[in-house]
């Protein structure tokens, strides 16, 4: 299979595997969250009753967190796809 076929044929798994990603993603940090503070929600930036600390740790987890899912996602998704075909999605 040629490198650009073998993309565009994981392109619909890929879109799969990141929604499934950030659903899960969300799902962690919220419980997350809730560790670190007793509110059930994280601050939102517009947030004017929550301070600049808080938003921005808030935000900074967040983000690694959907990152760190990502990448395991689409690590695992690659992974699958080349023992399925043979062949590294690219």
């Amino acid at each position: 299979m040629s490198k650009g076929v073998n993309k565009l044929a994981y392109r619909p798994v890929g879109l799969l595997l990141g929604a499934a990603a950030g659903m899960l993603a969300g799902a962690a940090f919220r419980q997350v969250w809730k560790l670190i503070d007793s509110e059930d929600d994280a601050p939102s930036a517009t947030d004017e009753n929550r301070g600049w600390g808080e938003v921005l740790v808030a935000a900074a987890i967040q983000g690694a967190i959907f990152a760190v899912v990502k990448a395991a996602v689409d690590r695992g998704g690659a992974t699958g796809v080349r023992k399925l075909t043979g062949h590294w999605p690219a």
